[in-house]
């Protein structure tokens, strides 16, 4: 169903609809991941299947192109056609994160530039979060700096893993201490997995959206949580998609093996966490719903994480369909707790007002 086919949605509901995971990828990432393809510049299977299907579809690609790389008027009348009056932008996975150190960390500041700029030009309908190169993790964090301090975006994307490498290592601590300092999210979006991981998943076309990345980045998050990433940091806040990428699905039953582990002393090279599994996640760990318009999933969010923890993303331009506006509208929760769904939560999170 077309944005333009779905003419129900409320035009003046009492609330800004914020959409808070919504891509970008300008046309000179494209044409790199097209020359990474062609001449074999990388064996990442994740990547491969993914943008080796995306840009051989070349009718679904130029469709999809078109949205990416437009931060103008383009994406303002999908964004007027759907009733969403902010985006919060942030570059499609993986991002510059695909590429060695250098270039990656060349390639994120000019994306950045580019994104602060579309910012400038429209500043009550796009607000933006830094690319940055974890490859290079001091250098990461300075453009983190940058980014929020120079250019006004309101914090960072990563992209998931780096090239099999995840954010609870130490060598990450000066991108993760810097997001704490300047109080702003690192949006930790799905990537597919790495070579080690990704194995059975790919057999059977799981690797991807379909489930693969959901299972990628809980995996993430959850060593952030076991390694006690948040004792060291109890102010950061990483938000995650997907209606939480199915982590509030499990609170009980992580609290019940996180306490049978401790009595039994089952993993003792494993720090000593200050907090329950279950508290991190609904402390540390807002979510999104992007790509899960669906009310049973959201408002189970709501309920075991709080009203306060969960916010409105569209997934776009991969899902954009006005009925999914339609579907949260009508949620069966009050007024007010749907405000802050769409806007209020996003407004504080990431500091828009």
């Amino acid at each position: 169903m077309s944005a333009a086919a779905t003419p129900s949605i409320r035009k003046d509901p009492g609330y800004l609809r914020i959409a808070t995971e919504e891509a970008y990828a300008p046309a000179e990432m494209l044409r790199m991941y097209r020359k990474l393809l062609d001449e074999k510049g990388t064996d990442d299977p994740g990547f491969l299947s993914q943008w080796g299907y995306f840009l051989g579809q070349a009718d679904r690609m130029k469709v999809l192109a078109e949205r990416f790389h437009n931060l103008d008027e383009g994406r303002i009348r999908d964004m007027d056609a759907t009733g969403i009056a902010r985006q919060i932008v942030s570059l499609t996975s993986p991002g510059v994160q695909i590429f060695d150190a250098p270039t990656g960390t060349a390639l994120a500041t000019s994306f950045n530039d580019q994104l602060a700029e579309a910012c400038r030009k429209h500043p009550t309908r796009f607000s933006g979060l830094a690319a940055i190169a974890p490859q290079n993790p001091a250098a990461a964090a300075k453009e983190l700096e940058r980014g929020v301090t120079k250019l006004g975006l309101k914090g960072a994307i990563i992209n998931s893993n780096t090239h099999g490498e995840y954010l609870d290592d130490p060598k990450f601590y000066d991108i993760l201490g810097m997001a704490e300092s300047l109080d702003v999210p690192i949006y930790l979006h799905p990537a597919t997995a790495p070579r080690r991981m990704i194995g059975p998943m790919i057999e059977k076309g799981l690797e991807g959206a379909f489930y693969g990345f959901a299972v990628e980045t809980s995996v993430h998050l959850l060593r952030m949580i076991m390694s006690g990433v948040f004792d060291r940091f109890p102010k950061l806040q990483v938000i995650a998609g997907h209606g939480g990428e199915g982590l509030p699905f499990w609170l009980c039953r992580f609290d019940l093996f996180q306490y049978n582990y401790a009595i039994n002393n089952r993993f003792p090279h494993m720090p000593k966490l200050q907090r329950k599994v279950s508290e991190y996640i609904q402390q540390n760990i807002p979510i999104t719903s992007s790509g899960m318009a669906w009310a049973p999933v959201i408002q189970f969010c709501q309920q075991v994480l709080g009203m306060d923890r969960v916010m409105y993303a569209m997934d776009y331009p991969y899902q954009y369909n006005a009925a999914e506006v339609v579907v949260t509208d009508e949620m069966a929760i009050s007024d007010a707790d749907k405000k802050k769904f769409y806007q209020t939560n996003a407004e504080r999170i990431f500091h828009l007002t």
